[in-house]
Protein backbone atom coordinates (compact mmCIF):
# COMPACT_ATOMS: atom_id res chain seq x y z
CA UNK A 1 0.00 0.00 0.00
CA UNK A 2 1.42 3.30 -0.91
CA UNK A 3 2.19 6.16 1.70
CA UNK A 4 -1.29 8.71 1.83
CA UNK A 5 -0.68 12.24 -0.11
CA UNK A 6 0.09 15.09 1.66
CA UNK A 7 -2.73 18.02 0.57
CA UNK A 8 -1.00 21.41 0.48
CA UNK A 9 -3.34 22.36 3.56
CA UNK A 10 -3.34 19.53 6.30
CA UNK A 11 -4.06 19.53 9.57
CA UNK A 12 -3.97 17.26 12.41
CA UNK A 13 -6.79 16.60 14.80
CA UNK A 14 -6.56 14.81 18.15
CA UNK A 15 -9.38 13.53 19.90
CA UNK A 16 -10.15 13.80 23.72
CA UNK A 17 -5.88 13.02 24.79
CA UNK A 18 -6.91 14.44 27.95
CA UNK A 19 -6.80 13.53 31.64
CA UNK A 20 -10.08 12.12 31.92
CA UNK A 21 -10.15 10.37 29.42
CA UNK A 22 -6.24 8.49 28.71
CA UNK A 23 -6.51 6.43 32.65
CA UNK A 24 -9.82 4.70 30.97
CA UNK A 25 -8.83 1.33 30.10
CA UNK A 26 -8.12 0.70 26.48
CA UNK A 27 -6.96 -1.55 23.87
CA UNK A 28 -3.87 -0.25 23.48
CA UNK A 29 -2.07 1.32 26.08
CA UNK A 30 -2.82 4.98 26.38
CA UNK A 31 0.79 5.99 26.96
CA UNK A 32 1.35 4.75 23.34
CA UNK A 33 -0.87 6.42 21.53
CA UNK A 34 -0.19 9.90 23.48
CA UNK A 35 3.19 8.95 22.25
CA UNK A 36 2.64 8.56 18.97
CA UNK A 37 0.22 11.69 18.86
CA UNK A 38 3.20 13.62 20.47
CA UNK A 39 5.02 12.62 18.03
CA UNK A 40 2.71 13.87 14.74
CA UNK A 41 2.04 17.08 16.51
CA UNK A 42 5.44 18.29 16.45
CA UNK A 43 6.05 17.25 13.16
CA UNK A 44 2.83 19.01 12.00
CA UNK A 45 3.99 22.10 13.71
CA UNK A 46 7.36 22.31 12.58
CA UNK A 47 5.90 22.07 8.83
CA UNK A 48 4.02 25.07 10.08
CA UNK A 49 0.88 23.12 9.56
CA UNK A 50 -2.22 23.22 12.40
CA UNK A 51 -2.20 21.41 15.31
CA UNK A 52 -6.02 20.96 16.47
CA UNK A 53 -6.14 19.55 19.91
CA UNK A 54 -10.15 18.63 21.03
CA UNK A 55 -11.36 17.86 24.26
CA UNK A 56 -14.62 17.06 25.35
CA UNK A 57 -16.71 18.89 28.29
CA UNK A 58 -19.72 17.78 28.59
CA UNK A 59 -22.50 15.66 26.38
CA UNK A 60 -25.12 15.54 24.01
CA UNK A 61 -28.35 16.03 25.48
CA UNK A 62 -30.65 13.12 24.29
CA UNK A 63 -31.48 10.04 25.77
CA UNK A 64 -29.68 6.39 25.69
CA UNK A 65 -30.54 2.85 26.33
CA UNK A 66 -27.07 3.36 28.22
CA UNK A 67 -28.69 6.15 30.39
CA UNK A 68 -26.31 8.83 32.01
CA UNK A 69 -23.61 8.24 33.63
CA UNK A 70 -24.11 9.76 37.02
CA UNK A 71 -20.48 10.33 38.21
CA UNK A 72 -19.09 13.19 39.22
CA UNK A 73 -15.61 14.25 36.94
CA UNK A 74 -11.99 15.46 38.76
CA UNK A 75 -11.66 18.97 38.45
CA UNK A 76 -8.84 18.63 36.26
CA UNK A 77 -10.89 16.23 33.78
CA UNK A 78 -10.72 18.11 30.50
CA UNK A 79 -6.96 19.25 30.66
CA UNK A 80 -5.18 17.97 28.02
CA UNK A 81 -2.29 15.67 28.67
CA UNK A 82 0.86 17.49 28.75
CA UNK A 83 2.74 15.27 26.72
CA UNK A 84 1.10 16.84 23.92
CA UNK A 85 3.09 19.92 24.99
CA UNK A 86 0.11 22.00 23.67
CA UNK A 87 1.92 25.43 21.74
CA UNK A 88 0.50 29.02 22.00
CA UNK A 89 -0.49 28.30 17.97
CA UNK A 90 -2.33 25.07 18.15
CA UNK A 91 -5.87 25.20 17.90
CA UNK A 92 -8.24 24.23 21.12
CA UNK A 93 -11.50 22.82 20.54
CA UNK A 94 -14.01 22.03 23.00
CA UNK A 95 -16.60 19.64 22.48
CA UNK A 96 -19.94 19.01 24.41
CA UNK A 97 -20.60 16.08 21.54
CA UNK A 98 -19.65 12.74 20.70
CA UNK A 99 -17.66 14.59 16.98
CA UNK A 100 -15.47 17.65 17.35
CA UNK A 101 -17.59 19.18 14.37
CA UNK A 102 -20.98 19.73 15.13
CA UNK A 103 -21.43 22.52 17.67
CA UNK A 104 -18.24 23.64 17.95
CA UNK A 105 -16.07 26.28 15.41
CA UNK A 106 -13.82 23.35 14.00
CA UNK A 107 -14.78 23.53 10.41
CA UNK A 108 -14.99 27.30 10.31
CA UNK A 109 -11.44 27.25 11.65
CA UNK A 110 -10.12 24.67 9.45
CA UNK A 111 -11.96 26.13 6.83
CA UNK A 112 -10.52 29.99 7.35
CA UNK A 113 -6.97 28.02 7.63
CA UNK A 114 -7.98 26.81 4.06
CA UNK A 115 -7.66 23.25 5.10
CA UNK A 116 -8.44 20.61 2.57
CA UNK A 117 -7.03 17.38 4.94
CA UNK A 118 -7.06 16.04 8.30
CA UNK A 119 -5.12 13.25 10.08
CA UNK A 120 -7.08 12.13 13.43
CA UNK A 121 -6.33 10.33 16.09
CA UNK A 122 -7.11 9.62 19.17
CA UNK A 123 -9.59 8.32 22.13
CA UNK A 124 -11.91 6.94 21.43
CA UNK A 125 -11.72 4.88 17.81
CA UNK A 126 -15.60 4.03 17.70
CA UNK A 127 -16.75 7.18 19.43
CA UNK A 128 -14.88 10.86 18.75
CA UNK A 129 -12.43 9.90 16.18
CA UNK A 130 -15.61 7.85 14.32
CA UNK A 131 -18.00 10.79 14.46
CA UNK A 132 -15.23 13.57 13.39
CA UNK A 133 -14.24 11.63 10.30
CA UNK A 134 -17.95 10.68 9.58
CA UNK A 135 -18.33 14.43 9.26
CA UNK A 136 -14.83 15.71 7.81
CA UNK A 137 -16.13 13.83 4.95
CA UNK A 138 -19.27 14.87 4.57
CA UNK A 139 -17.77 18.12 5.04
CA UNK A 140 -15.53 17.39 2.08
CA UNK A 141 -12.38 16.84 4.03
CA UNK A 142 -9.56 14.18 2.58
CA UNK A 143 -9.24 11.75 6.34
CA UNK A 144 -6.51 10.33 6.81
CA UNK A 145 -6.80 7.85 9.83
CA UNK A 146 -3.52 7.02 11.78
CA UNK A 147 -4.62 3.75 12.83
CA UNK A 148 -1.44 2.95 15.83
CA UNK A 149 -2.44 6.87 17.25
CA UNK A 150 -6.15 6.01 18.51
CA UNK A 151 -7.47 3.11 20.57
CA UNK A 152 -10.96 2.42 22.08
CA UNK A 153 -12.22 0.42 24.74
CA UNK A 154 -13.37 -2.36 23.14
CA UNK A 155 -11.07 -4.03 21.19
CA UNK A 156 -13.70 -5.61 18.31
CA UNK A 157 -14.92 -2.13 17.55
CA UNK A 158 -11.47 -0.61 17.03
CA UNK A 159 -10.55 -3.14 14.80
CA UNK A 160 -14.11 -3.15 12.42
CA UNK A 161 -13.33 0.78 12.64
CA UNK A 162 -10.00 0.80 11.21
CA UNK A 163 -10.21 -2.28 8.90
CA UNK A 164 -13.58 -2.12 7.71
CA UNK A 165 -15.19 0.97 7.99
CA UNK A 166 -12.51 3.64 8.05
CA UNK A 167 -11.33 2.56 4.47
CA UNK A 168 -14.87 3.78 3.35
CA UNK A 169 -13.85 7.54 4.69
CA UNK A 170 -10.68 8.06 3.95
CA UNK A 171 -7.28 6.52 3.98
CA UNK A 172 -5.83 4.56 6.44
CA UNK A 173 -1.94 5.38 7.47
CA UNK A 174 0.15 4.54 10.55
CA UNK A 175 2.30 7.11 12.53
CA UNK A 176 6.01 6.10 10.74
CA UNK A 177 4.16 6.06 7.10
CA UNK A 178 3.01 10.02 7.79
CA UNK A 179 5.90 10.72 9.67
CA UNK A 180 7.51 10.01 6.40
CA UNK A 181 5.25 11.50 4.10
CA UNK A 182 5.61 14.84 5.88
CA UNK A 183 9.31 14.31 5.77
CA UNK A 184 9.41 13.42 2.07
CA UNK A 185 7.34 16.53 1.30
CA UNK A 186 9.82 18.96 3.44
CA UNK A 187 12.22 18.90 0.49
Amino acid sequence: MPLTQLDANAALVLIDLQKGIVDLPTVHPSSEIVSRSAQLAQAFRERGLPVVLVNVAGRAPGRTDAGIRNYAFPPDWTELVPELKQQPGDLLVTKHRVGAFLGTSLDELLRGREVTQIFLGGVSTSGGVESTARSAYDLGYNVVFVSDAMTDMNEDAHKKRVEIMFPRLGEVETTDGVLKVLASSSR
